[in-house]
């Protein structure tokens, strides 16, 4: 095209464009006429209207232009800080030994400087057969973890540059073993450099979610979609189409690959017949191989201060429900220790729920107790108003607390024959046993004294006829009142 002509269609998309904004620039006039001259009332009530359709316009178009929120990561803590908490737990009977032999594990790949790349996906994506592609003498690493290797499998292989890495095989996910299979092969995960998340087809919503949870801990990640020798050309390029775009801002890299294996299929005989016939694939890794060379080209030192992030990341999170059960055992003792302490001082209670001074001092020191265990700070006047709170519930629910006092113990035979004195003793020990799970609950989930929720969960328990439960109480209830010599309940 000439200059000229092309200054000619530059002439006309000009003078276009101008005819548009003139045009717009009348009818807008036009219609602002048309609107001054409407009476003022019908003024307000369509400026109104067009005020909530603009607004409700510029909230969608905030919505779709907005820049995305980055995934926050999980917190990296100090590992001196770190350290502390694991001997604090361990100095209240908590068995750490998982979490010393993960700090130790790290060490101990630190200062080996050998590359880790762990292939994590779902079961019958093709991790074995990968393992044997990239590591054809399928040695077993030297250094696999002791008492793991039936698990989690280490072997050696060797980069096309020379480079030697270990390979982790871990167990795939939704795979049979629950729990303790997936968790074990999150955690090395954790420990290796670099991740290979093997996928066969289209990603569900439950592997989308492991991508995001890998990505939340910065590990360097390649997704590699297998077996795609059974699909075309085009059926492959518009599936790494859709798997790049459910792994975008998370995989490094989406790449296709075949990693052989074997397959069966029926051969047909000369005399009419067929046989079943197994053959060996030969594998196609030459795309993994290049972008697995890119993503480990800084070198186990260049990736290990990533790695030690998500290993810590991972341990705080661990430890961080170590603590939580924990808690939750101690918080267990606690109430059960208060309930002893009801039983003793409840025959001289006229009837449960009633203003004595033993249930307040006794509520007052459970409160107190269960907010020191949770680390929450509590005042005084705090405490005063929570347990306020707790007898107006008793005494309103009085009667429903005997009810199912009463019940419960014609429930357990020998029981319900022992007269009023088992009756209110065991009617104590329901109510302080309900007012500490309440009391622990809504302080492990809350951290602050919730006297609302807090109230709310001690109805709920109070009302509660769970059968398992109160056989436990009746027999504490029993136990406590054998005693040759019970303690004093305020003590």
């Amino acid at each position: 095209m000439s200059r000229r002509l092309r200054l000619l269609f530059a002439a006309l998309a000009i003078a276009a464009l101008l005819w548009l904004l003139f045009a717009a620039a009348e009818r807008f006039l036009a219609l602002a006429q048309r609107f001054l001259a409407l009476p003022p009332a019908l003024q307000w009530t369509l400026g109104l209207v067009l005020a909530i359709f603009t607004a409700f316009g510029l909230a969608v178009l905030w919505w779709l232009l907005r820049p995305r929120r980055q995934r926050r990561a999980p917190p990296v803590p100090d590992r001196g800080s770190l350290e502390q908490r694991i001997g604090k737990l361990r100095e209240h009977g908590a068995d750490t030994d998982a979490l010393a032999d993960e700090l130790g594990e790290l060490d101990r790949r630190r200062l080996g400087a050998r590359l880790y790349v762990a292939l994590f996906g779902e079961i019958s994506t093709g991790k074995s057969s990968l393992i044997r592609a990239l590591a054809p003498q399928a040695t077993l690493a030297s250094d696999a973890r002791g008492g793991t290797t039936r698990t989690v499998g280490h072997y050696d292989a060797t980069l096309p540059d020379g480079r030697p890495l270990v390979l982790a095989d871990v167990p795939g996910s939704r795979e049979s073993g629950g729990e303790a299979r997936e968790s074990m092969a999150r955690e090395e995960a954790l420990r290796a450099h670099a991740v290979i998340y093997l996928c066969a087809g289209d990603l569900t919503r439950g592997q989308v979610d492991e991508l995001r949870w890998l990505a939340d801990f910065g590990k360097p990640l390649l997704l590699v979609l297998n077996k795609a020798d059974q699909w075309s050309e085009a059926e492959r390029e518009r599936l790494l189409d859709k798997l790049r775009g459910q792994s975008r801002g998370i995989a490094s890299a989406v790449v296709a690959i075949s990693a052989g294996g074997s397959e069966r299929y029926q051969r047909q005989l000369a005399d009419g017949g067929s046989e079943s016939v197994e053959r060996l694939r030969k594998p196609a890794i030459e795309p993994l191989l290049r972008a697995l060379g890119k993503l480990t080209a800084p070198g186990a030192d260049g990736l290990e201060q990533r790695r030690e992030q998500a290993v810590l990341a991972g341990l705080h999170q661990r430890t961080g429900t170590l603590e939580a059960q924990t808690r939750a055992e101690q918080a267990e003792r606690i109430v059960r220790q208060y309930a002893r302490r009801a039983i003793v001082g409840a025959m001289a209670a006229v009837a449960p729920g009633s203003d004595l001074v033993i249930q307040g001092v006794l509520a007052t020191g459970l409160t107190r107790a269960l907010a020191e265990l949770y680390g929450v700070k509590v005042s005084e006047v705090q405490i005063e108003d929570f347990v306020r709170q707790a007898k107006l519930t008793l005494r309103t629910g009085s009667s429903i607390v005997l009810a199912v006092a009463g019940n419960a113990l014609k429930a357990f035979p020998g029981l319900g024959t022992l007269g009023g004195g088992v009756l209110h003793a065991f009617a104590y020990a329901l109510i302080f046993d309900s007012m500490g799970r309440a009391l622990a609950a809504s302080l492990a989930e809350r951290q602050t004294l919730d006297q609302d929720d807090a109230g709310t969960r001690l109805k709920e328990l109070l009302a509660d006829t769970g059968n398992a439960r109160l056989r436990q109480l009746a027999a504490l209830t029993v136990d406590t009142m054998r005693e040759p010599r019970p303690p004093s309940p305020l003590s």
